[in-house]
């Protein structure tokens, strides 16, 4: 089974890239396992040269993005941790509800939040079985093609879907994905009219996802959640029983998000 988590957000693209989206990439990089990150890793890894890298890195360490350990070795900062903990700060809420849905369902279950044009997935659990999804926290997926981006998607107001389904940025990564942009915004309505929609090895063969979006207290998308398992395991017949399944976790997420406490996020101090 091939992985299901793509590299840097820039990766596969066709346009050329900005100075904010090089920006991303990096922190990006910069955030992933292993770190502390040597100066030539990063560049390696955003396919940047060695001097833009090292700018781009002091500005993000002057900004507190950043903190530069000598020796070319640079970790992430405490503004970065402040925004992630801002994240993780709901888990406790939701962690409960997406272990019910496990239990209930008896597949993986993932949430994921909006980046740009690419869901990242905050959390995972797996059940007690012998095949696991190549999937993790922190990984990123697109959102036209995957069930939790498409949950996302159906969420985000027309302008916004328009950007995502750029026909530039659109590419078939299996002979099942949709790259149609009318096609896909058809597969939107299936929220409104089912509250889930599903992913049949659209992103990554073998694989099927069921996912249903999030709302935050204020109506918008805050992320979405669904349960995915390979094609033997979670059969087309079965998407009638898991699909309000996750809709009702979905449900119940959105509730514990809009009384979840709001944290501030640390300042320079």
């Amino acid at each position: 089974m091939k992985n299901a988590v793509n590299g840097p957000p820039g990766t596969g693209r066709t346009e050329p890239r900005g100075a904010v989206d090089k920006a991303l990439e990096v922190l990006s990089a910069l955030s992933r396992p292993g770190g502390p990150h040597r100066l030539a890793d990063l560049a390696e890894a955003c396919d940047l040269p060695k001097p833009t890298t090292h700018r781009m890195l002091q500005t993000f360490s002057e900004a507190g993005f950043a903190v530069g350990l000598g020796g070319g070795r640079y970790t992430v900062g405490p503004r970065l941790l402040g925004m992630s903990a801002a994240v993780l700060a709901a888990r406790p809420a939701i962690r409960p509800i997406l272990a019910d849905l496990r239990r209930r369902t008896g597949h993986t279950v993932h949430y994921a939040v909006r980046h740009a044009d690419r869901a990242v997935y905050v959390d995972k659990l797996e059940p007690d079985q012998a095949y696991r999804l190549n999937t993790r926290p922190g990984g990123e997926v697109p959102l036209y093609c995957t069930g939790v981006g498409r949950a996302i998607l159906s969420r985000l107001s027309p302008p916004e879907v328009a950007a995502v389904l750029d026909a530039a940025r659109l590419r078939a990564r299996t002979p099942k994905t949709v790259t149609d942009p009318a096609e896909i915004r058809a597969s939107l309505t299936t929220v409104d009219t089912l509250g889930y929609v599903v992913d049949d090895e659209q992103h990554e063969q073998h694989v099927r996802c069921v996912a249903a979006p999030v709302l935050a207290a204020d109506g918008q998308v805050a992320g979405a959640v669904s349960v995915a398992g390979l094609t033997f395991t979670l059969p087309p017949d079965s998407f009638p029983t898991l699909g309000p399944l996750v809709a009702e976790a979905a449900n119940r997420i959105s509730a514990a998000l809009s009384s979840a406490p709001v944290r501030s996020v640390p300042d320079d101090d």
